[in-house]
């Protein structure tokens, strides 16, 4: 199979060569360079470039010299900490030069966090005792299972011309096709994250989706990844090799997933791991076998910061076949680990953690509705569009990435024009401790009520679909503030920004409860009145089920028309009485310029405005007054001149 030229289009290759003094640093790379060897060498070489043809890959080499000695230790420690790949010498002829790997040069590295591939090289080959003749692998192993940054290991010798070229061919394709993402050593498997590409890859070229690559589609991905068909005999030579060792590698139809895995496992087995790299690289992954960044289409989620974004109806259409395709009984309900053979071809699942974690509503069963399902897709890509899109594509999307989302109009704009067009809203979540904001959001989500109080420390995010009248679904996000959290957000200006509509809960049974709960709204309204992201309020009196304090009614009626907002909302999440709040939230949300409180300081801004701007136009009235009469005494005089 053909190489890839110059991989991840790297510019070149930079190698520093390191180790004990006399252990044949200089000499190794000047025979490299020079293709002889020195009789006088330097003690320290200066940089050494080997030209881009020097290797298949086409790739330049810059080789960087370094003393040993302890004055010189700054610029070593320099040069280690800029390298792509390191190069580190013992002698063959001095056994402690080799017990220093273990005990200096390698713990050095780690403490000086060098996180590059090693190769370890033996030189003076041609000294060495034949007296003490061990294999390099007896030698070596011990030391390579204690330190795994060790790539590989080989022994030269520059005075007799044996495997010089081979060191820094060795330490470029350290580089290039590094083994450390794609195999476990260990266990002498391909990792997890290289399987989850590779079966990507299997997906896209199995056209006809029959799970297995027919000659035909073998021969395309050929030609796709080494730019060469493969001749007919060749194509039965693969899948013989599979088949031999592997039954169930190919099939009647083709060579299977397994097939296709195994075939890459023993490419690496065998040390070539270019293929692999060559294949990964040509459906766009780096060294990390994510996505290349040039692959997610970051400018279509450029946004304001009162601007969201969501899915698009293609977008959820091709997620509505998804989980239909993966729910394989199609009883509603993508269990976890269809869910996580939903994300089997991303470098991992999303949802597996905080924000995503038990965000949505789970079935009986214990896994997800479409509508749940859809609603996880829709809160990823409210809160990061570029991670929603990077897994769409991960997962197959077949469109055009910038296709599947949409940013909104900014809320700003839609107060103005007092109408929106958003499908998901995002409502933050306020209210002292035990007031009843973690009870809300749990019934929210389905779960039943429970009297265990369990304090919210972070954000957390709950997401759900909620039906109008009209059979209209919106997709709602819940976001809990900790009491203790809310200084902290108002600290930034735009945190409002992305807050569709705010809800204030209050414990409707303790009066402190409900002063705290409308000092928060008189510091998110004034917020918002700073700030101008203000945003449609609502107060929600939990725990109806106990008896109110005394002056509830008053308070609560009070400050709603002191404010201009609708009354608090009762609601027992013990008695499972919700008042249809949820319904009542996206109502309010909808229509952005009402529902805003408004705080004194707000109103006397807005009267002191209305003040100067009334003083303004009587200033302009009255100096158009004053124009006027100017002009009609200036016409009086004229005439009065002319009878004269």
């Amino acid at each position: 199979m053909a190489k890839s030229s110059n991989p991840e289009g790297k510019p070149g290759v930079r190698i520093v060569v390191a180790g004990d003094q006399g252990t044949g640093k200089s000499s190794l790379i000047v025979t490299a360079a020079a293709e002889t060897f020195p009789t006088n060498v330097l003690r320290l070489l200066p940089p050494t470039r080997l030209p881009e043809d020097f290797y298949p890959d086409r790739v330049p080499i810059t080789i960087i010299d370094t003393s040993a000695n302890p004055e010189d230790r700054g610029k070593l420690a320099e040069e280690l900490k800029r390298a792509d790949a390191l190069v580190l010498t013992y002698a063959c002829d001095q056994p402690e030069t080799l017990n220093r790997l273990s005990t200096y040069w390698l713990p050095e590295l780690r403490q000086l966090e060098v996180k590059v591939p090693v190769i370890v090289v033996g030189c003076k080959l041609d000294l060495r005792d034949d007296q003490q003749q061990v294999s390099l692998e007896q030698v070596m192993s011990p030391i390579m299972q204690q330190f795994r940054e060790i790539e590989t290991c080989i022994e030269c010798s520059a005075y007799k011309h044996i495997q010089i070229p081979e060191v820094f061919y060795y330490a470029q394709k350290a580089v290039l096709h590094p083994t450390g993402p794609l195999f476990d050593q260990e266990s002498q498997t391909l990792k997890p994250r290289c399987v989850r590409a590779l079966k990507r890859i299997f997906i896209l070229c199995d056209h006809d989706r029959d799970g297995a690559l027919s000659d035909a589609e073998l021969n395309d991905f050929q030609v796709k990844c080494f730019n060469a068909p493969l001749q007919p005999s060749e194509v039965v030579g693969v899948k013989r090799v599979v088949q031999d060792k592997m039954v169930e590698g190919v099939n009647e139809r083709g060579l299977t997933l397994t097939g296709f895995l195994f075939l890459h496992a023993l490419f690496i087995e065998k040390g070539r791991l270019e293929t692999t790299w060559t294949v990964l690289r040509k459906f766009g992954y780096n060294n990390d076998i994510k996505l290349s960044d040039d692959l997610i289409p970051h400018s279509s989620v450029k946004r304001a910061p009162d601007q969201s974004v969501e899915l698009t109806n293609e977008a959820i259409e091709y997620l509505r076949g998804i989980y239909e395709l993966f729910d394989g009984d199609l009883d509603n309900n993508l269990r976890p680990v269809e869910v996580e053979d939903v994300f089997s071809t991303a470098p991992n699942s999303p949802w597996n953690d905080v924000p995503y974690k038990d965000a949505a509503e789970k079935t009986a069963l214990g896994g997800l509705s479409l509508d749940a399902f859809l609603s996880e897709w829709a809160l990823m890509t409210l809160l990061d569009p570029a991670r929603s899109l990077e897994n769409l594509i991960y997962i197959g999307y077949p469109g055009d990435p910038s296709s599947a989302i949409r940013v909104t109009k900014r809320r700003r704009l839609d107060r103005k024009k007092q109408q929106s067009e958003r499908n998901v809203f995002q409502c933050f979540v306020f209210g002292p401790a035990k007031s009843g904001k973690s009870v809300l959001i749990n019934s929210f989500l389905g779960r039943p009520y429970s009297d265990m109080y369990s304090p919210t420390v972070d954000d957390r995010y709950a997401v759900n679909v909620v039906e109008l009248p009209g059979g209209i679904k919106k997709t709602l996000v819940l976001r809990e503030i900790p009491e203790d959290g809310v200084a902290k957000l108002l600290s930034s200006k735009d945190s409002l920004a992305v807050c569709d509509i705010a809800v204030f809960v209050h414990d409707s049974s303790d009066e402190s409860s409900w002063k705290r709960a409308t000092e928060l709204l008189v510091d998110v309204a004034g917020h918002g009145e700073d700030t101008g992201y203000e945003v449609p309020c609502l107060i929600v009196a939990a725990k109806d089920d106990l008896d109110p304090f005394p002056t509830a009614i008053q308070d609560s009626t009070r400050v709603s028309q002191d404010m201009g907002i609708e009354a608090p909302i009762p609601i027992s999440s013990k008695l499972s009485d919700f008042n249809n709040i949820f319904r009542r939230i996206v109502n309010a949300a909808e229509p952005p310029h009402l529902s805003i409180p408004e705080t004194e300081a707000g109103r006397s801004r807005k009267q002191y405005h209305r003040l100067i701007n009334r003083s303004l136009m009587f200033v302009s009235v009255g100096a158009a007054v004053a124009i006027v009469g100017l002009a009609a005494y200036r016409v009086y005089a004229a005439r009065k001149n002319a009878s004269n």
